[in-house]
């Protein structure tokens, strides 16, 4: 795993790590942006993801959701390798708003679940932690157990804490300072 990481890492740092003054969805200034989706859209930058996330799941994970946008091809390259390996996981959208007519959900996919199963939620970059909160409430209210949240980058900016301080558990492939680690190799 420990190759696919640093394969994965250089996509990142391509691609999705751009340096200079931002303003992020919280609100705070910061010196670089993590922009994951045009890693996780590539299609090594895809397989990689899917393959470190799978392997990060506990056997316990009937589900994998995430938050629209960001999420959906996060939860995409899981469900695909989960199938290539034998282990199928389905995944559900969490939406950012109802969708205002039909069934009004705010969680896609519901069908392929039963209620009370655990679900691991994916995320792109953690900050504050707000947005997956957000789909961890969601994923609740629809009569799921969240298990675990995975992220591609915990920007090491309090939303491990956070999300801690919920009572979730928080995995990350990198941490801002690892991910900088394979700058120079």
């Amino acid at each position: 795993m420990q190759e696919l990481k640093k394969r994965l890492a250089r996509l990142l740092l391509e691609k999705s790590y751009i340096e200079g003054e931002v303003i992020l969805t919280s609100g705070k200034k910061s010196n670089y942006y993590f922009d994951c989706k045009p890693t996780a859209l590539h299609p090594e930058g895809s397989y990689l993801i899917g393959k470190l996330f799978f392997s990060m799941l506990s056997p316990k994970i009937a589900g994998v959701a995430g938050m629209t946008l960001g999420g959906d091809p996060l939860v995409c390259a899981v469900t695909l390798i989960s199938y290539i390996q034998n282990r199928p996981i389905p995944a559900l959208i969490v939406r950012k708003k109802s969708k205002g007519h039909g069934t009004n959900n705010f969680v896609e996919g519901l069908g392929n679940f039963r209620g009370g199963e655990k679900i691991a939620i994916l995320e792109d970059v953690i900050t504050t932690g707000g947005s997956v909160l957000t789909a961890c409430e969601r994923i609740q209210r629809a009569g799921l157990m969240v298990e675990e949240i995975l992220c591609v980058l915990d920007r090491e900016e309090g939303g491990r804490e956070n999300i801690e301080a919920q009572g979730f558990r928080l995995k990350s492939i990198f941490t801002r300072k690892e991910l900088l680690s394979f700058k120079d190799e």
